[in-house]
Formats: structure tokens, sequence, C-alpha cells
């Protein structure tokens, strides 16, 4: 099979949590476009129900959106069912859901913190492993990816968010102790951690907006990273082309964690 074949995921199904805009959208249309059925799994049912239709009219493929709430186990579930009525099978899982909220330590409340921890990690724990619980069910391996941050790595600045970067770090030690558990299973699991990435909700924020200018100055490339510039690694991870990779941390920043 040669690497434009492995490189295709037709025939696979792949679920997105977060997917209804964003990051989450633009991977699950790279996914489309490689051949892959989508499952749109967003608190936003009404945004998801648009992304999958979009997606299914452009790609020619099966697109369905599910309302998700990633910190409920028991809509996980209702996720994983609704996959195995539809589907049959589950080959991809994106978990992508996160949020973030920007207040000095000091000043953060438990709420906000539990919160963050809530989503960004306790709800990638709860979809990897359903996707995980699945994949092992099914006996044929499969690929889950974890959507960490560069913010893992490095702590940003001007802007304070405690709770996030812990959260983000704990995600890239989730996906290397899921990766060890599941490696008998021929499951892989791997995180991706982006950079400042221009999405429309980041674009349009007004609390981001004086932050912006300065993130720029700050990055060797002087910009932000596109939502696009993240399919291609995302569709790698999520084929036959990465067989021998799991485990990883992929920094998608634009060098920004390099100093």
């Amino acid at each position: 099979m040669g690497i434009l074949e492995k490189m295709k995921l037709t025939g696979k199904t792949a679920f997105v949590t977060g997917g209804a805009r964003g990051i989450g959208k633009s991977v699950a249309m790279a996914f489309a476009q490689a051949g892959a059925n989508i499952v749109i799994a967003d608190f936003d049912i009404a945004e998801a129900e648009k992304t999958a239709k979009e997606i299914a009219q452009s790609e020619q493929v099966k697109a369905i959106a599910v309302q998700t709430d990633v910190t409920d186990e028991a809509s996980v579930n209702h996720l994983m069912d609704v996959i195995k009525q539809e589907f049959d099978s589950l080959d991809i899982a994106f978990c992508n859901a996160g949020i973030c909220i920007n207040v000095p330590a000091e000043e953060m409340t438990l709420a906000q913190w539990q919160k963050v921890i809530n989503v960004n990690l306790t709800g990638v724990f709860l979809t990897a492993q359903a996707a995980g619980k699945l994949m092992i069910e099914q006996g044929k391996g499969g690929s889950i990816i974890n959507t960490a941050s560069m913010s893992a790595h490095i702590v940003n600045v001007p802007q304070p968010q405690c709770a996030y970067n812990a959260s983000k770090a704990g995600v890239i030690q989730l996906t290397k102790s899921l990766a060890i558990e599941w490696a008998k299973y021929g499951i892989r699991v791997n995180s991706l951690s982006p950079g400042y990435i221009g999405t429309e909700l980041t674009l349009n924020s007004e609390s981001l907006q004086p932050f912006i200018k300065t993130w720029n100055e700050m990055a060797p490339l002087h910009r932000l990273g596109t939502p696009e510039e993240l399919q291609s690694i995302c569709v790698y991870l999520a084929g036959d082309t990465s067989s021998f990779t799991t485990g990883s941390d992929f920094i998608v920043d634009g060098a920004f964690t390099c100093f």
C-alpha cells in the first residue's frame, strides 16, 4: 500500500468533541475529506447539526450531530450508543472540547477551577475512556487524539490561566498513560498541542483582543496559526501512516515554545 493510500480514512468513523466550530470543525472537515464518516459531538446541538450538514453536503460522507456534555458520563455513553447504532464501529476519536477562564490565581474561585478541569481533563478522560472501551470491544484497534496545548509546556503571558495550563499538562500525561495501557489492543493514543490559533471565537473575542497583538509580537512567525494548519497532523495521526506513533505529543505552535 502506497503512502497516499495509507493517508486515506475511507470507511472509517470518527467522532470529534467540540466539533461544531473552530479547531474541531476544521479537523472534522479534514477527516471527511480523507473519507471518514463523522460524528460532531458538541453541547451546542444547533451549531453541531449545521456543521454536520455542511460536511455531509460538501464531502459526500455520512455526518451526524450528537449533543454531548463531555463532563457527564451518561452523555458520553449516549454518544457511544449512537455511534454503534449509526455506524456499527468507531475507528478515530478526536477528544478536543475545551475551555479557558482567564482569571488571576488569587482571584479564581473553586467553581471556576473545577469547570476548566472538568471540561479539559475529565472530559478528555471520559471521551477517551469510552472510545477505548468500544475499540477494545471491537478488537480492531483505533486511534485516539487528545487536544492538549502548548500551555502544557509553557506559562502563557500576559493572560493568567493557571487552571487551563494545569489541565492541558494533565492531558499529555493522561495520553501517555492510555497509550501504554492500550498498546496491547492496537489502540494508539497521541496528543496535539496547538499554539495560538486564530479561530472565529478567538478573533472575535473582546476579552482576547488586547492579548493578540502581544502574542503576535512574541511569536517567531509574528502571527496566529489557523485551524487548517492543524489538519494534516490530525489526519496523519488518525490513519495507518502513524501505525508506530503512540504516546507522543505533537506541538504545532510556530516555534512559540522554542524559547
